[in-house]
């Protein structure tokens, strides 16, 4: 269901029902881009099939989706009908255009290529887990969290959202699993990324290696810095780790191979949830009591 996880605490009252949560994300609906609207951001159902709701609770945790609708109009193509204008407007008066007549033209010429431009349309996932008072976002750049944020602090403005930090860096983890000193249920994966701390553009990377090589393992206990590493957790999940804490690459070992395609979407979606929210539920826990709990000023 998700790749990537970007994890926030929230403080304050989330509502106690599906229809509440749907209810306030209404106010901020997706609507479809306008005839000279670049770009629009809104919430649509999980499943417009079944049912109109904006969010959909499961296993108690509320799933939702954002999706972003904007025109396709490059820089390039307003330039080259720009310099047309231009080229007519020294024709028609016999001098160049002043500054102020440049924009003119370009704001025109922008206002009358903007409705032919094409239509393109993305989607975040997200979802709270009501109980732990979590956000998890699914976006591998920061940008996209940023995006799914600032359309859900709308709605929940009662409610502060901050990144999910813990007592201790997460990076401290990321070695204890590198160097097999962690808790059995983090096993190492075959990637890493390191980071010598003197030089930040030195980067090395490893991709389907055994990590538990030597020559590996040498870089870090010589200095260099672990800054993304894959890991499985309980024989179950699969994913990269950076040391914020965020996910990338996640995946479920065996997931793919239960041979259900036949079944209902809707409910094979459900419980690709269940089995998501309650890994992930399992896995921060074990992390808090790892890292000294949630930071204070995650709270």
């Amino acid at each position: 269901m998700f790749r990537n996880v970007r994890f926030f605490h929230l403080n304050g009252d989330w509502p106690d029902s599906e229809e509440a949560v749907s209810e306030k994300l209404q106010r901020s609906a997706f609507e479809p881009c306008g005839p000279l609207t670049e770009r629009r951001s809104g919430w649509v159902p999980i499943d417009a099939a079944s049912s109109d709701n904006l969010a959909r609770r499961v296993n108690g945790a509320d799933l939702m989706k954002l999706r972003s609708q904007s025109r396709v109009l490059p820089a390039a193509a307003i330039n080259e009908e720009l310099e047309k204008r231009i080229e007519e407007f020294q024709a028609r008066m016999k001098e160049k255009p002043s500054g102020r007549e440049k924009r003119r033209l370009k704001a025109e010429t922008r206002d009358e290529l903007l409705p032919k431009a094409m239509l393109k349309s993305d989607r975040i996932h997200g979802y709270v887990d009501v109980k732990e008072k979590l956000l998890g976002i699914d976006a591998a750049q920061n940008a996209a969290a940023e995006r799914f944020l600032l359309h859900l602090r709308a709605p929940f403005d009662d409610v502060t959202i901050t990144p999910l930090r813990f007592e201790r860096p997460v990076g401290e983890l990321l070695n204890k699993i590198f160097f097999g000193n962690a808790p059995r249920q983090f096993a190492l994966g075959r990637e890493c990324r390191m980071q010598d701390p003197a030089e930040s553009r030195s980067v090395v990377r490893w991709a389907d290696f055994d990590l538990h090589d030597n020559t590996i393992q040498d870089h870090v206990a010589n200095g260099m810095r672990l800054t993304h590493l894959a890991i499985v957790y309980d024989n179950l999940l699969s994913c990269v780790m950076d040391e914020e804490g965020v996910i990338r690459k996640m995946r479920f070992l065996g997931a793919d191979d239960d041979g259900d395609d036949d079944g209902d979407p809707l409910t094979r979606m459900d419980a690709e949830f269940v089995l998501m929210t309650g890994t992930l539920r399992h896995m921060l826990a074990d992390m808090k009591k790892l890292l000294g709990g949630v930071s204070s000023r995650s709270r």
